[in-house]
């Protein structure tokens, strides 16, 4: 029996990781689950999967979250030493990391340094602290693998390769709601279209994200501190039909590529099993119903945010930790309907262009310098 530590319970990547868990309950029991938003679907979550452990946004969450619980409660804690706790209890045997965002930093970290197995969708830990973690991760004996699909495609694409054989990794992007939009029809375009995505169904944040392609960006930056590699070896190509989830090319010409229905319960299913292989409920693939792949270059011009991505991870140190502070800011302010979504890069690249990186040694720095960034992207939304 496994047992888990769920990071971002009631989000999209917990619900479908619940919903993997209910289905092999011989295999997996949740130790500690730890939301921020939804308290409702939370008390829910307790009363399905029994968790020792919970952990909720603020003291006011947890008083509110008290007072619907019925019969046995587990401990309720609060804020980012709560999550933190979830993630390091020495109970879960895993710990899946899905805070959407920076918030889910620290919580992820205190789960690298207990030694913890990690199947982590919180990409933006390793875009804004990959070298930390990775240095974090080696001392504590720590397993990272991969959730979000491109990711897991890569994992799953080197197993069984020697590394020295790789080329390059070539990461799959759907190309969202603005495929085929022209520029000016992106630069009109509000919340209400840019959330309509054809392919996935996602939190607000990350599907403007792909919207803007910079959601891909952050992968690549990702992708570079997961599997160390140089920025170089990485590229991206528009799928539009998101079966091809990503591909290594290797030194004999040879392409690699992890296909699947898009659906993130696969993933899921197999960074929580690994290395085995489980039944995740995911419909399976009708290549014929399909009948057709195709694939081409990103436009760079219709889509900044990727351009500014490939620019913060060249600059090195602490930028990409500025790009991704910034475009959480960016994007808040466009869901609100404060900015116009192309205001996004411009708000990103502006910060940007304020700061000089710097190297970090800690997670502390780290912190402040995402602290500057959001203070800097509000004061010119």
């Amino acid at each position: 029996m496994k047992r888990l530590s769920i990071l971002g319970s009631t989000g999209s990547i917990g619900k479908s990781t619940l919903d993997v868990v209910a289905r092999h309950p011989e295999r997996f029991s949740v130790a500690g689950l730890a939301e921020g938003h939804d308290v409702a679907a939370l008390a829910l979550q307790i009363e399905k999967f029994s968790p020792r452990v919970v952990s909720v946004r603020d003291e006011s969450a947890a008083k509110e979250l008290s007072g619907m619980l019925r019969g046995r409660r587990p401990e309720i804690l609060f804020g980012l030493e709560g999550a933190s706790a979830v993630a390091s209890m020495s109970e879960a045997d895993a710990v899946v990391s899905a805070i959407v965002g920076a918030a889910g930093l620290v919580p992820t970290m205190a789960a690298v340094r207990s030694g913890k197995t990690i199947a982590l969708a919180n990409k933006e830990t390793m875009v804004v602290a990959g070298s930390l973690v990775g240095r974090e991760a080696k001392s504590s004996g720590a397993s990272i693998i991969p959730v979000d699909s491109e990711h897991s495609a890569i994992f799953q694409s080197l197993v069984g390769h020697r590394r020295e054989d790789l080329v390059r990794i070539i990461l799959t992007a759907s190309g969202g709601p603005f495929l085929r939009a022209t520029r000016e029809e992106i630069e009109r375009a509000g919340p209400e279209k840019a959330l309509r995505h054809p392919r996935w169904e996602m939190g607000a944040k990350i599907t403007i994200d792909s919207a803007s392609l910079m959601n891909k960006g952050l992968e690549v930056i990702e992708a570079r501190w997961l599997f160390d590699v140089p920025p170089d070896k990485i590229s991206v190509v528009v799928h539009p039909q998101s079966v091809v989830h990503s591909m290594v090319e290797y030194r004999d010409g040879c392409v690699v590529a992890q296909m699947g229905v898009p659906d993130m319960r696969a993933p899921i299913a197999y960074a929580i099993a690994y290395p085995e292989r489980i039944e995740s409920g995911v419909e399976r693939l009708d290549l014929a119903s399909v009948r057709e792949l195709t694939f081409e270059e990103p436009d760079f011009d219709r889509f900044p945010c990727l351009r500014l991505a490939f620019d913060a991870l060249a600059a090195g140190g602490s930028m990409p930790a500025v790009l991704n502070a910034a475009n959480e800011v960016a994007v808040a302010a466009f869901i609100g309907k404060r900015v116009g979504f192309m205001d996004i890069p411009r708000i990103v690249r502006a910060t940007m262009d304020e700061h000089s990186p710097v190297s970090f040694s800690g997670i502390e720095e780290i912190i402040e310098i995402d602290k500057w960034a959001r203070g800097f992207a509000r004061g010119i939304e």
